[in-house]
C-alpha cells in the first residue's frame, strides 16, 4: 500500500506513513532515527516535496523520502508508468553498476509484471546505449535504465524511452508524471522468478555488438596504440567486444579503473569532461605513446578523448571531437539527404561544415531526447550524425541516445585514418578551421547548494539583462523561453562584439548554472591558425573573468 503521504498530513504521519511502505532497511532505520530525534528540519528537507520525473526520467541523491532515490521513488515511478503504458505492455530494463542499481532495476521488473506487463531484465552491469538498442531490437513498448550516469557516486537515477528507443519527451513526460502523481493505491509486485519476468542473456549484448561493429570499416583501427578507461563504470567488456567484432587492436585499459566499483575509488568525480577524471587515463597513455586515449562515463554513453599534442597531451572539447566525428563520417559517407544534428549551446562549426557538403543541419535543444527528434520527425532524411557538447555522440540512426561504445570504435577508426595519411588530430582540426574558420569554445559550472537558487539566478538575469559583459557589447539577446522556434526552455544567449557568443542554463539534472561561450574567427594559413587560437583562448579567458563574478553575485543574491 502506498498510503497518502502529501502534505495535508502532518509531518511525523507522512514520514511513519513511508516507513510502513518502504521495503529498504537502510532508508526506514535512516527516517525512524530522524523522528526518534525529531529532527523535523531534516525530515522536512526530505518530505518538503518529490524528485521530479524531468530530463527523461528521474535523477538524484540517494536517500529516504519523496525528495531522494530509493526504492519507493523507483516503485511508484513504475506503477505510473504501467498506468501510463497499454496493458500488457513489455518494458526493457537495464542497470549500471552504481549502489542500488540492481535493486531498484528489479523493483522495476516486479512493478511491471504486477501490473501485467512483461518485464525484459537485461544482464547485469548494462551501459545505457544497449538499453536504447534493446527498445528497438525487441520491439518493447518502453525502457528503463536505473543509472546516474556522470553524477557523484552519491546519485542515482530512473531513465525513461518510448517505443522508437528515444528518450521521453513532451508530452509523453508530463503523462507520466501525472500518472506517478495519481498512485496512492495498491502497487503489485510479481514474484522475481514468476513468468513475466524474463532475465536476458547474452544474445542481446551479442547483437547490439554485432550492429556497432558494422559501423566502421574493417580493420582501419590495426596500426594504432589506443588507451581506455571506463571510469570504474560498465563499458569496459561490450567496447573490448565491440573492438574484436570490428577487427581492430584491443585498446590498453587502464587496470585500476577497469572494473565497476560504484565508489569511484581513483576519481573525485566519475565525469569525463573532468580533469581529475582523466588524471590515470594520460598517465597510461604518455607511459606507452599511445595514439589515442577513450574515456567512457560510468554508463558509457559519454565519451572523452585526449589526444598528443607536441610532447604533451590534451583533452578535446566535445565541441572538437564532434567536429572531428562529423567531419570523418561526411566524408566517408554520400548523399544530399544525410542529417547531422547539434544543439543551440553547440559550436557553430558544425552548420558550417554541412552547408559546404550540402546536408541537413538541425539545431535542438540540449540533450539527446531533442537530439534524435529531427530524425524521427523527417523519415525522408537520413541521420549520420549528432552530438551536444557535454561528450554525447550519436554516430547511427538506429540507436537512438548518446552512445559512447558505438563513437569510440568511430574515432579509433578516424585516428587510424589519419595516421594512414600523416596527419594528426590535430592537424585535421587546424585543416577543418582553414576551411570553415576557427569557433573556439569553452564551457563553465558554478554550483548551488539548492535548486531554487539557480531558477532563482535565472529570473534575476532576466529581470536585468546586461547591455555589457566585461569589456564586451551585447549586440543582441535572445530568450529561448519564448520559444525562438524550438520548445521553450530555461536558456538566455547572448551576442557579443567580437564574434563572442554566450549561453547560459540550468542544469538538467543538478543545482547548477552552465555557461557557453564561443569566439569565431576566419583562418587563412598555419601561422594564421596558432595566432588565431592564442587569440581565441585569450578572449575566453576575459568572457570568463567577466561572466562567472556576475551569475555568482545572481545565485548568492
Amino acid at each position: 500500500m502506498v498510503r497518502d503521504v502529501g502534505p495535508s498530513r502532518g509531518l511525523r504521519d507522512q514520514v511513519e506513513a513511508w516507513i510502513s511502505v518502504d521495503p529498504d532497511h537502510e532508508t526506514r532505520v535512516a527516517l525512524q532515527a530522524l523522528l526518534d530525534a525529531d529532527d523535523m528540519q531534516s525530515l522536512g528537507e526530505l518530505f518538503g516535496g518529490h524528485l521530479e520525473f524531468g530530463t527523461a526520467g528521474i535523477r538524484g541523491v540517494m536517500g529516504p523520502g519523496p525528495m531522494r532515490m530509493n526504492r519507493v521513488v523507483v516503485r511508484r515511478a513504475t506503477a505510473g508508468l504501467m498506468a501510463y503504458l497499454p496493458p500488457g505492455a513489455t518494458v526493457v530494463i537495464g542497470h549500471d553498476a552504481r549502489k542500488n542499481s540492481d535493486v531498484f532495476a528489479l523493483d522495476v521488473a516486479r512493478v511491471v509484471a504486477g501490473a501485467g506487463g512483461r518485464a525484459a531484465l537485461l544482464p547485469p552491469h548494462a551501459p545505457t546505449p544497449l538499453v536504447a538498442f534493446a527498445v528497438r531490437h525487441l520491439a518493447a513498448d518502453a525502457g528503463v535504465m536505473c543509472t546516474a550516469s556522470h553524477n557523484p557516486a552519491t546519485d542515482n537515477g530512473y531513465k525513461v524511452y518510448s517505443a522508437d528507443g528515444a528518450q521521453v519527451v513532451s508530452p509523453v513526460d508530463e503523462r507520466i508524471a501525472a500518472a506517478i502523481a495519481d498512485i496512492d493505491g495498491v502497487i503489485d509486485l510479481a514474484d522475481e522468478f514468476g513468468p513475466r519476468i524474463e532475465r536476458l542473456g547474452s544474445d542481446i549484448e551479442r547483437a547490439y555488438v554485432r550492429h556497432v561493429s558494422q559501423l566502421v570499416a574493417t580493420g582501419p583501427a590495426t596500426d594504432i596504440r589506443v588507451i581506455y578507461s571506463p571510469l570504474h563504470g560498465v563499458g569496459a567488456r561490450l567496447t573490448l567486444a565491440a573492438f574484436d567484432a570490428a577487427g581492430f587492436d584491443r585498446p590498453d585499459v587502464v587496470s585500476s579503473q577497469r572494473d565497476p566499483d560504484p565508489t569511484f575509488p581513483t576519481v573525485e568525480t566519475p565525469n569525463p569532461e573532468e580533469s581529475n577524471a582523466v588524471r590515470l587515463t594520460q598517465a597510461a597513455a604518455e607511459r606507452v605513446g599511445a595514439d589515442v586515449a577513450l574515456i567512457h562515463d560510468p554508463d558509457a554513453d559519454r565519451l572523452g578523448v585526449l589526444v598528443p599534442v607536441g610532447g604533451s597531451w590534451r583533452p578535446l572539447t566535445g565541441n572538437e571531437i564532434g567536429l572531428l566525428i562529423a567531419d570523418h563520417i561526411l566524408n566517408r559517407t554520400t548523399g544530399t539527404d544525410r542529417l547531422v544534428v547539434d544543439t543551440v549551446v553547440s559550436s557553430s562549426a558544425l552548420a558550417r561544415l554541412a552547408a559546404a557538403h550540402g546536408v541537413h543541419h538541425a539545431r535542438t535543444l540540449t540533450g539527446f531526447k531533442w537530439i534524435v527528434r529531427p530524425a524521427i520527425e523527417h523519415p525522408e532524411w537520413r541521420f549520420v550524425f549528432g552530438y551536444e557538447e557535454a561528450l554525447g555522440f550519436s554516430v547511427d540512426s538506429y540507436v537512438r541516445d548518446k552512445d559512447g561504445i558505438a563513437s569510440a570504435l568511430v574515432f579509433a577508426e578516424l585516428v587510424a585514418t589519419l595516421k594512414a595519411t600523416g596527419q594528426s588530430v590535430d592537424d585535421r582540426l587546424a585543416a577543418l578551421a582553414r576551411e570553415h574558420g576557427l569557433f573556439a569554445t569553452a564551457s563553465w559550472t558554478l554550483g548551488a547548494e539548492r535548486e531554487h537558487q539557480v531558477s532563482d539566478a535565472m529570473a534575476r538575469l532576466r529581470g536585468a539583462l546586461p547591455s555589457k559583459i566585461g569589456a564586451h557589447t551585447v549586440v543582441s539577446t535572445a530568450d529561448f523561453l519564448a520559444g525562438n522556434g524550438l520548445p521553450p526552455t530555461d536558456l538566455v544567449e547572448f551576442s557579443l562584439d567580437s564574434r563572442t557568443r554566450l549561453s547560459i542554463r540550468p542544469s538538467g539534472t543538478e543545482p547548477k548554472l552552465k555557461v557557453y561561450a564561443e569566439v569565431s574567427s576566419l583562418v587563412r594559413d598555419g601561422a594564421a591558425y596558432d595566432a588565431a587560437v592564442q587569440r581565441a583562448d585569450a578572449q575566453l579567458r576575459q568572457v570568463r573573468a567577466a561572466v562567472v563574478p556576475m551569475l555568482r553575485a545572481l545565485l548568492n543574491d
